[in-house]
């Protein structure tokens, strides 16, 4: 993202997909076409934060570099300077995933 500077508004948040490696079963490798999209991300850019009745900014739980578990439908698929992003709330974000969840993932 060298060009082009995104900053997502309130309480967005910019993710760039995690893509998982390609999985071989049984000595079949499956076509990218087959393989369900990644539900973990990292957050590239966050907003400011939501706004409040009173005018005061809640600020967002996640920063820049975080990892983060998503909904498999959540948020809206963007593209810049040929890189796929996420833009979604928040809200939509189920988990951020710290150095002993990653661990046990694996």
């Amino acid at each position: 993202m060298a060009g082009v500077q995104v900053t997502p508004l309130h309480d967005r948040v910019l993710v760039k997909r995690i893509e998982e490696k390609e999985t071989v079963r049984g000595g079949i490798i499956i076509p990218d076409t087959a393989k369900e999209k990644p539900q973990e991300g990292e957050v590239i850019a966050v907003g400011a934060g939501k706004m409040t009745d009173k005018g005061s900014r809640i600020p967002l739980d996640v920063k820049a570099g975080d990892r983060v578990l998503f909904g498999k439908y959540s948020g809206s698929e963007i593209k810049i300077e040929e890189q796929e992003y996420l833009i979604l709330r928040e809200e939509e974000i189920l988990a951020k995933i710290g150095g002993a969840a990653k661990a046990a993932t694996k």
